[in-house]
Parts: structure tokens; C-alpha cells; sequence
């Protein structure tokens, strides 16, 4: 992925699991107030030839991907609840929870689930989205009942220590300070959602704001553990050289046990219509001067219906889906105006989503020129539409990367544990591959026409800055920071 989208995944890209999003990466913001204690039946349903679910009577769902073609098994946890969650002032919860989900629980010591992993040559990581947080590890398939067992120990057991927290806290700051305060690009986008969405919890940053950070406490982190960790918000996803019976038997020895709670869904903080253009501009040290452009335009929340969303993903493909997609033939190879130039957008996600276009200005190229220069191109589509003979190029590459997809278990994994954490279900990977491949050109002029005015937009340029010098560089950060 190009470093100017951002952690922005395409449902192409999505597609072929290529990316673990921080992204990032649903359907509805709009959650009702509470939700009743689900007692469903236990059930097992065979859903496709290779995939199989069963719900525990806890509300828990296993869903199970059978690939023979290697001894291996990507086991992952997923729950549904992200930074999306989150209420201002304890900002970067989620992050920091999935931090502290390696600190211990009454029976292990901290760190020890990681040393435990390894020594049964698996490798183990976590995520947090805005959407979602997940844990997964990779592991020969006779281990799968040990890792199963590791976690679901840490689903009601875990130890939140204020020492260990207070560590760790020191920890979450120096890595946003790496990854987002000394990196220009990463604070224009930071800047971009709080600017575009003005009560949408997307305009907070998944690690958090750093005043939140340095007031966040443990008990906050407890809290937030005690609320959202619970079978009835989870979702196991098993993928590889695995008996499925054997697996729903598995998980319900090791998370059957465990009670559902009542869960308490965040309110609804739906965006209010945006009625102009937003303008930001950031400071920072850097080389080369930064544009993006985000518009708010529609999600995908059901496959069969959403024609927009799916013309949306199509458009932004044909603009930056391959190597001579138009914005680089036009921008950077022909024109030269522009050094890098990209457009993403994903639909897939539970609140208000952005289409984006940004770029890098090729030296006598301003910010405000390339601005121009990357709307005249949408401009154009919607002027000249597309030809049958170019999207049959996207289209192509859309149906490559959902067959490449398949030669990772792990990639499979994902692709199912993001669908249903974003409210869409893994029956429709499929048929959304299906949906994509009947875009019409029609289609595709109608969205650029339709969603890309001055008043769904918000622009973030970065003003380069020469470089502090007598700023230290930042401390090498441990490895489990890299979760």
C-alpha cells in the first residue's frame, strides 16, 4: 500500500487481505442504546463448502475456514469494539487494553502469553481499529487447543496491574509520538478526521489523543475490559488444516464456560450534514510539502443494495488501482506535476467513510494547483465517463487479488473476521466480488457526478517546516510495541 493513503484499505485490497488494518479497518454507526443478552440455541450451520459456524449458548460465534493444504492454523479473537467506542476524554482505551492483554492474567505472568506462544512455534500479534479489536496467532495445527486455551483464559482473567500499566502507558506514548507526531504525513490525516467529522467518533485517533493518554488510568482500562470483553461480543475465527466439529468442541471446553453479559452500546453521534468546504493546514518538519482531499460519501451496508458504495470502490481503482491507473499516467508520469498521487476509499466500516484523494507536488507545482489537478481528474470521469474496456482492467484486478487472497489462511481469517466485525457477513465476500464485476461505466460517471462538490469536502495541507535540530531522535521502542 502507498504511504500517502494512510491506512486506508480498499475493498479490493481488503479483498486480498494484504493489510491489517489499523485501519483500520462495517456497517451502522447507529447502535441501539442497549442490547439484550443474546441465549441462541447451539447450533451448528454449514454455510458454504469450507465454512462452517456454530453459536455457543454464551452468544459466542466460531467460525471455521477449512484449507488442507498445509498443517498450519490462524486462530484469531475478534471483538466487536474499536475506538469508535470510545468517549471523549479516555481516548486510545481500546489501544491500550490490547496492551495490557499481554501483562498477565491470574494464571500467567506478564509477558508470559507471548513466551508460551512462541514456545510452541507459533508467532502471536493483536490490533485495534475503529471498528474492532483482535488477537490472533499462527500455529502448527496439534497446538491449536493450546493457544485456544491461552485465550480464553485472558477473555475473563486478565490482571490490569498499575505498575504494569503505568509502564505500558510510557510505552503508548512514545509510540504515538513515533508513528504519528513525528510523521508529517500521519498528522495531516490525524487533522483531516478531526476536521471532516465534527461528532462522528471517527475524528478521534485510534491511539488516542496524548492528553488522554497522560490522564488515562487503569481503572480505565479495567473498565473498559469488565464492559466489552465478553462472549456474546466476540467472534472466533479458525482458519486452515482444522476439523471443524473438533474446533466447535474446542471452543466450547475453553469459552462455553464463560457467562454472557449485557452489553451497552455506545449512542448514536451521527454526523450532522456538512454545509461547505473545510480547510486545515499543518506545521510540521518535513521535505516535501502535502495534499489530501477527503469527501463524505456513502458506506457499504448491504451488498445487494448498496450500488453506490460498489461504483465508489470501482471509481477509486480506476483512478489508483494498478500501476498506470489515471491520477499517475496523468499527474506524475505525463504531466509531471506531481511526485506521488493516490485515491482510496473503503466502504466497509461502521461509521461515516471518506473518499480520498492526496499528493505530493512535483517541484513548481503548489499544494492548491495539485488540489485542483486531482478534482479536474474526477471532474473528468464524471464529464467522460469510462470505458467498457477499462473497467474490464479494474475488474480484473479485483478478481486477481480475491483468488490470491485464498493462498493464505491467515489472509482468509481476516477477510472473514472484518466482514462480520463490520456488520457485513462472510457470505457476501463472494457475492461481493460478484457485485463489483456488474459495475457499470454508467455507474462509475454517475458517483463522480454525484459526491465529489465543495460541500462534502475537507482538505489538510502540510506546510513542510526545515527540520528541528536540536530535536533528539526518538528511542528505539521494545517489540511488543509493534502490536
Amino acid at each position: 500500500m502507498k504511504s500517502n493513503v494512510a491506512n486506508v484499505i480498499n475493498i479490493s485490497r481488503l479483498l486480498a487481505a494484504t493489510a491489517l488494518v489499523l485501519a483500520s479497518t462495517s456497517a451502522s454507526a447507529v447502535q441501539p442504546d442497549t442490547a439484550t443478552v443474546a441465549q441462541p440455541a447451539r447450533t451448528t450451520v454449514q454455510t458454504a463448502e469450507h465454512i462452517s459456524e456454530l453459536t455457543l449458548k454464551n452468544g459466542m460465534r466460531i467460525i471455521v475456514n477449512e484449507d488442507h493444504r498445509a498443517p498450519t492454523v490462524a486462530h484469531m479473537v475478534w471483538y466487536r469494539v474499536g475506538s469508535i467506542d470510545e468517549r471523549n476524554g479516555t481516548t486510545g482505551v481500546a489501544h491500550a487494553l490490547e496492551h495490557m492483554m499481554f501483562k498477565g492474567t491470574k494464571k500467567l505472568a506478564p509477558g508470559e502469553f507471548s513466551r508460551r506462544v512462541a514456545q510452541l512455534g507459533g508467532r502471536e500479534n493483536a490490533f485495534t481499529s475503529k471498528d474492532y479489536t483482535a488477537y490472533f496467532q499462527q500455529i502448527e495445527k496439534s497446538r491449536l487447543e493450546k493457544v485456544m486455551a491461552l485465550e480464553a483464559d485472558r477473555m475473563r482473567n486478565l490482571v490490569v496491574d498499575k505498575n504494569e500499566f503505568a509502564k505500558e502507558i510510557r510505552v503508548i506514548m512514545e509510540e504515538r509520538r513515533l508513528r504519528t507526531d513525528d510523521q508529517p504525513v500521519a498528522l495531516v490525516h490525524e487533522a483531516l478526521n478531526a476536521t471532516a467529522f465534527a461528532v462522528a467518533p471517527y475524528r478521534n485517533p485510534v491511539i488516542g489523543w496524548m492528553d488522554d493518554l497522560q490522564h488515562l488510568t487503569a481503572e480505565d482500562v479495567r473498565d473498559w475490559y469488565a464492559q466489552w470483553y465478553a462472549p456474546n461480543n466476540a467472534t472466533m475465527v479458525v482458519s486452515g488444516d482444522v476439523d471443524p466439529q473438533q474446533v466447535f468442541k474446542l471452543a466450547q471446553k475453553y469459552f462455553g464456560k464463560y457467562e454472557p453479559m449485557a452489553l451497552v452500546r455506545t449512542r448514536p453521534q451521527n454526523e450532522p450534514p456538512q454545509t461547505g468546504p473545510k480547510r486545515v493546514v499543518v506545521k510540521a518538519p518535513a521535505e516535501n510539502p502535502y495534499v489530501v482531499l477527503g469527501f463524505k460519501v456513502p458506506g457499504l451496508h448491504d451488498v445487494d443494495k448498496d450500488d453506490d458504495a460498489l461504483a465508489l470502490e470501482v471509481l477509486s481503482a480506476v483512478l489508483d488501482g494498478y500501476d498506470n491507473a489515471r491520477l499517475t499516467a496523468k499527474l506524475v508520469r505525463t504531466d509531471r506535476v506531481a511526485n506521488e498521487v493516490g485515491a482510496s476509499y473503503s466502504g466497509i466500516a461502521r461509521g461515516p467513510v471518506l473518499f480520498m484523494l492526496d499528493g505530493v507536488p512535483a517541484a513548481g507545482t503548489t499544494t492548491e494547483q495539485l488540489e485542483k489537478l486531482l478534482r479536474a481528474e474526477v471532474e473528468r470521469i464524471a464529464r467522460d465517463g469510462v470505458s467498457e474496456e477499462e473497467l474490464k482492467r479494474v475488474k480484473t484486478q479485483l478478481i486477481a487479488s480475491q483468488i490470491y487472497k485464498r493462498d493464505s489462511v491467515f489472509g482468509q481469517a481476516m477477510e472473514i473476521g472484518v466482514m462480520e466485525m463490520s456488520g457485513l457477513s462472510y457470505k457476501d465476500i463472494d457475492r461481493l466480488i460478484e457485485r463489483l464485476r456488474a459495475v457499470t461505466p454508467q455507474q462509475v460517471q454517475a458517483v463522480a457526478q454525484k459526491y465529489f462538490g465543495d460541500d462534502a469536502l475537507t482538505v489538510a495541507t502540510l506546510v513542510p517546516l526545515p527540520p528541528d535540530r536540536n530535536k533528539p531522535a526518538p528511542g528505539a521502542l521494545p517489540a511488543d510495541t509493534l502490536r
